[in-house]
Protein backbone atom coordinates (compact mmCIF):
# COMPACT_ATOMS: atom_id res chain seq x y z
CA UNK A 1 0.00 0.00 0.00
CA UNK A 2 1.40 3.41 -0.95
CA UNK A 3 1.92 6.06 1.70
CA UNK A 4 -0.60 8.87 2.04
CA UNK A 5 0.18 11.99 0.03
CA UNK A 6 1.73 14.75 2.11
CA UNK A 7 -0.13 17.97 1.31
CA UNK A 8 1.67 21.01 2.71
CA UNK A 9 -0.80 23.87 3.16
CA UNK A 10 0.76 27.34 3.00
CA UNK A 11 -1.06 30.61 3.40
CA UNK A 12 0.12 32.20 0.17
CA UNK A 13 1.23 35.75 -0.58
CA UNK A 14 1.38 38.34 -3.31
CA UNK A 15 5.12 38.43 -2.63
CA UNK A 16 6.74 35.94 -5.04
CA UNK A 17 9.45 35.14 -2.47
CA UNK A 18 6.84 33.41 -0.32
CA UNK A 19 5.86 30.69 -2.78
CA UNK A 20 9.46 30.24 -3.92
CA UNK A 21 10.56 29.61 -0.33
CA UNK A 22 7.71 27.19 0.33
CA UNK A 23 8.58 25.22 -2.80
CA UNK A 24 12.26 25.13 -1.79
CA UNK A 25 11.22 23.70 1.58
CA UNK A 26 9.00 21.00 0.08
CA UNK A 27 11.76 20.10 -2.37
CA UNK A 28 14.03 19.46 0.61
CA UNK A 29 11.33 17.27 2.17
CA UNK A 30 11.18 15.19 -1.03
CA UNK A 31 14.95 14.84 -1.00
CA UNK A 32 14.86 13.57 2.59
CA UNK A 33 12.24 10.93 1.78
CA UNK A 34 12.42 9.79 -1.85
CA UNK A 35 9.25 8.07 -2.96
CA UNK A 36 6.91 10.12 -0.78
CA UNK A 37 4.57 12.23 -2.84
CA UNK A 38 4.68 15.79 -1.51
CA UNK A 39 2.30 18.45 -2.86
CA UNK A 40 1.90 22.12 -1.98
CA UNK A 41 -1.41 23.97 -1.85
CA UNK A 42 -2.21 27.55 -0.88
CA UNK A 43 -5.11 29.14 0.98
CA UNK A 44 -4.98 32.29 -1.15
CA UNK A 45 -2.97 34.36 -3.64
CA UNK A 46 -1.01 31.42 -5.11
CA UNK A 47 -1.89 28.36 -7.16
CA UNK A 48 -2.81 25.63 -6.79
CA UNK A 49 -5.47 26.32 -4.20
CA UNK A 50 -6.04 23.58 -1.65
CA UNK A 51 -9.53 22.65 -2.98
CA UNK A 52 -8.29 22.40 -6.61
CA UNK A 53 -5.31 20.31 -5.56
CA UNK A 54 -7.47 17.91 -3.56
CA UNK A 55 -9.81 17.57 -6.55
CA UNK A 56 -6.83 16.66 -8.74
CA UNK A 57 -5.55 14.11 -6.23
CA UNK A 58 -9.01 12.52 -6.02
CA UNK A 59 -9.27 12.39 -9.83
CA UNK A 60 -5.89 10.66 -9.96
CA UNK A 61 -7.11 8.01 -7.53
CA UNK A 62 -5.09 8.99 -4.47
CA UNK A 63 -6.80 7.24 -1.55
CA UNK A 64 -5.46 9.27 1.36
CA UNK A 65 -3.93 12.67 2.13
CA UNK A 66 -2.24 14.06 5.22
CA UNK A 67 -2.83 17.82 5.19
CA UNK A 68 -0.04 19.59 7.05
CA UNK A 69 -0.52 23.28 7.94
CA UNK A 70 2.68 25.21 7.33
CA UNK A 71 2.07 27.16 10.51
CA UNK A 72 4.18 27.70 13.61
CA UNK A 73 1.29 28.13 16.08
CA UNK A 74 -2.34 27.08 16.42
CA UNK A 75 -3.96 30.38 15.56
CA UNK A 76 -6.93 31.28 13.32
CA UNK A 77 -5.78 29.52 10.16
CA UNK A 78 -5.11 26.24 11.98
CA UNK A 79 -8.32 26.37 14.02
CA UNK A 80 -10.75 27.76 11.45
CA UNK A 81 -9.66 28.32 7.84
CA UNK A 82 -7.90 25.05 7.16
CA UNK A 83 -10.43 22.78 8.95
CA UNK A 84 -13.23 24.49 6.99
CA UNK A 85 -11.49 23.91 3.66
CA UNK A 86 -10.83 20.27 4.53
CA UNK A 87 -14.42 19.69 5.69
CA UNK A 88 -15.72 20.96 2.37
CA UNK A 89 -13.28 18.73 0.50
CA UNK A 90 -14.33 15.65 2.47
CA UNK A 91 -17.97 16.34 1.66
CA UNK A 92 -17.26 16.90 -2.04
CA UNK A 93 -14.74 14.06 -2.40
CA UNK A 94 -16.02 11.19 -0.24
CA UNK A 95 -13.55 8.63 -1.64
CA UNK A 96 -10.55 10.70 -0.64
CA UNK A 97 -9.54 10.34 3.01
CA UNK A 98 -8.09 13.60 4.34
CA UNK A 99 -6.49 13.98 7.75
CA UNK A 100 -5.12 17.19 9.23
CA UNK A 101 -1.71 16.99 10.91
CA UNK A 102 -0.65 19.18 13.80
CA UNK A 103 0.96 22.58 13.26
CA UNK A 104 4.74 22.70 13.34
CA UNK A 105 5.38 24.46 16.62
CA UNK A 106 6.53 24.43 19.22
CA UNK A 107 9.40 22.04 18.54
CA UNK A 108 13.11 21.74 19.36
CA UNK A 109 13.68 21.46 15.61
CA UNK A 110 12.24 24.95 15.13
CA UNK A 111 14.57 26.28 17.80
CA UNK A 112 17.45 24.56 16.02
CA UNK A 113 16.46 26.18 12.71
CA UNK A 114 16.21 29.56 14.43
CA UNK A 115 19.70 29.26 15.87
CA UNK A 116 21.04 27.99 12.55
CA UNK A 117 19.88 31.24 10.93
CA UNK A 118 21.41 33.30 13.74
CA UNK A 119 24.78 31.59 13.30
CA UNK A 120 24.59 32.11 9.54
CA UNK A 121 24.00 35.82 10.22
CA UNK A 122 27.21 36.07 12.22
CA UNK A 123 26.36 35.16 15.80
CA UNK A 124 28.88 32.73 17.27
CA UNK A 125 27.96 30.18 19.96
CA UNK A 126 30.39 31.98 22.28
CA UNK A 127 28.39 35.22 21.79
CA UNK A 128 25.19 33.90 23.37
CA UNK A 129 25.95 34.98 26.93
CA UNK A 130 26.56 38.58 25.83
CA UNK A 131 23.77 38.82 23.24
CA UNK A 132 20.16 39.77 23.78
CA UNK A 133 17.70 38.03 21.47
CA UNK A 134 14.44 39.31 20.02
CA UNK A 135 12.17 36.45 19.00
CA UNK A 136 10.12 38.20 16.31
CA UNK A 137 6.99 36.41 15.13
CA UNK A 138 4.27 37.42 12.69
CA UNK A 139 1.81 38.07 15.51
CA UNK A 140 -1.72 36.92 16.24
CA UNK A 141 -4.85 37.96 18.09
CA UNK A 142 -5.15 34.39 19.41
CA UNK A 143 -4.08 34.19 23.09
CA UNK A 144 -2.91 30.59 22.69
CA UNK A 145 -0.53 31.55 19.88
CA UNK A 146 0.83 34.53 21.85
CA UNK A 147 1.38 32.30 24.90
CA UNK A 148 3.35 29.82 22.79
CA UNK A 149 5.70 32.55 21.54
CA UNK A 150 6.22 33.80 25.09
CA UNK A 151 7.01 30.27 26.27
CA UNK A 152 9.53 29.74 23.46
CA UNK A 153 11.23 32.99 24.47
CA UNK A 154 11.48 31.71 28.05
CA UNK A 155 12.94 28.40 26.85
CA UNK A 156 15.53 30.18 24.73
CA UNK A 157 16.51 32.33 27.70
CA UNK A 158 17.58 29.12 29.47
CA UNK A 159 19.89 28.10 26.60
CA UNK A 160 22.48 30.77 27.29
CA UNK A 161 21.25 34.03 25.74
CA UNK A 162 21.68 36.90 28.18
CA UNK A 163 18.09 38.02 27.64
CA UNK A 164 15.25 37.08 25.27
CA UNK A 165 12.18 39.13 24.43
CA UNK A 166 9.26 38.19 22.16
CA UNK A 167 8.04 40.67 19.55
CA UNK A 168 5.27 40.71 16.97
CA UNK A 169 4.90 42.20 13.50
CA UNK A 170 1.11 42.56 13.75
CA UNK A 171 -1.92 42.17 16.03
CA UNK A 172 0.12 42.08 19.25
CA UNK A 173 2.73 44.12 21.07
CA UNK A 174 5.61 44.79 21.47
CA UNK A 175 6.93 45.46 17.98
CA UNK A 176 10.44 44.41 17.02
CA UNK A 177 11.89 47.90 17.40
CA UNK A 178 10.37 48.24 20.88
CA UNK A 179 11.86 44.92 22.00
CA UNK A 180 15.30 45.91 20.69
CA UNK A 181 15.11 49.22 22.56
CA UNK A 182 13.97 47.46 25.74
CA UNK A 183 17.02 45.21 25.63
CA UNK A 184 19.26 48.24 25.15
CA UNK A 185 17.58 49.84 28.18
CA UNK A 186 18.49 46.73 30.20
CA UNK A 187 22.12 47.38 29.34
CA UNK A 188 22.44 44.70 26.66
CA UNK A 189 25.14 45.89 24.27
CA UNK A 190 24.65 43.35 21.45
CA UNK A 191 21.15 42.57 20.16
CA UNK A 192 20.15 39.99 17.56
CA UNK A 193 16.72 39.71 15.94
CA UNK A 194 15.54 36.24 14.97
CA UNK A 195 12.43 36.16 12.72
CA UNK A 196 10.25 33.25 13.83
CA UNK A 197 8.60 33.05 10.42
CA UNK A 198 8.92 30.56 7.59
CA UNK A 199 8.91 32.61 4.40
CA UNK A 200 9.55 36.20 3.27
CA UNK A 201 6.67 38.62 2.85
CA UNK A 202 5.08 41.76 4.24
CA UNK A 203 5.32 40.84 7.93
CA UNK A 204 8.93 39.59 7.81
CA UNK A 205 9.79 42.82 5.98
CA UNK A 206 8.18 44.71 8.86
CA UNK A 207 10.36 42.77 11.32
CA UNK A 208 13.47 43.65 9.31
CA UNK A 209 12.48 47.32 9.17
CA UNK A 210 11.95 47.40 12.94
CA UNK A 211 15.33 45.80 13.54
CA UNK A 212 17.02 48.38 11.31
CA UNK A 213 15.13 51.30 12.84
CA UNK A 214 16.18 50.35 16.38
CA UNK A 215 19.77 49.56 15.39
CA UNK A 216 19.87 45.81 16.06
CA UNK A 217 23.35 44.38 15.57
CA UNK A 218 22.24 41.19 13.83
CA UNK A 219 19.19 40.27 11.76
CA UNK A 220 18.84 36.58 11.00
CA UNK A 221 17.08 35.24 7.93
CA UNK A 222 13.65 33.62 7.91
CA UNK A 223 13.53 29.90 8.67
CA UNK A 224 12.92 29.04 5.01
CA UNK A 225 14.08 25.64 3.74
CA UNK A 226 16.26 24.90 6.77
CA UNK A 227 17.02 21.17 7.03
CA UNK A 228 15.67 21.16 10.60
CA UNK A 229 12.34 22.47 9.32
CA UNK A 230 12.18 19.88 6.54
CA UNK A 231 12.74 17.12 9.11
CA UNK A 232 9.99 18.60 11.26
CA UNK A 233 7.49 18.40 8.39
CA UNK A 234 8.22 14.71 8.08
CA UNK A 235 7.90 14.25 11.84
CA UNK A 236 4.43 15.81 11.82
CA UNK A 237 3.47 13.65 8.83
CA UNK A 238 4.66 10.51 10.60
CA UNK A 239 2.84 11.48 13.79
CA UNK A 240 -0.41 11.90 11.85
CA UNK A 241 0.02 8.48 10.27
CA UNK A 242 0.86 6.85 13.59
CA UNK A 243 -2.17 8.43 15.22
CA UNK A 244 -4.46 7.11 12.48
CA UNK A 245 -3.00 3.61 12.87
CA UNK A 246 -3.59 3.38 16.63
CA UNK A 247 -6.59 1.27 17.61
CA UNK A 248 -9.41 3.13 19.33
CA UNK A 249 -9.91 1.97 22.90
CA UNK A 250 -13.42 0.70 23.58
CA UNK A 251 -14.65 0.94 27.16
CA UNK A 252 -16.32 -2.10 28.63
Amino acid sequence: MSSPVLLVIAHGSRDPRHAATVHALTARVRALRPGLRVETGFLEFNAPSVPRLLERLAAEGAPEVVALPLLLTRAFHAKSDIPAVLREARAALPRLRVRQAEVLGPSPLLNAALERRLYEAGVRPADRSSTGLVLASAGSSDPEAIAVIAEIARELRHTGWCSVRPAFASASLPRTEDAVRALRAEGVRRVAVAPYVIAPGRLPDRIAAGAAEAGADVLAGVLGPAPDLARLLLDRYDEANASAARPVAVSA
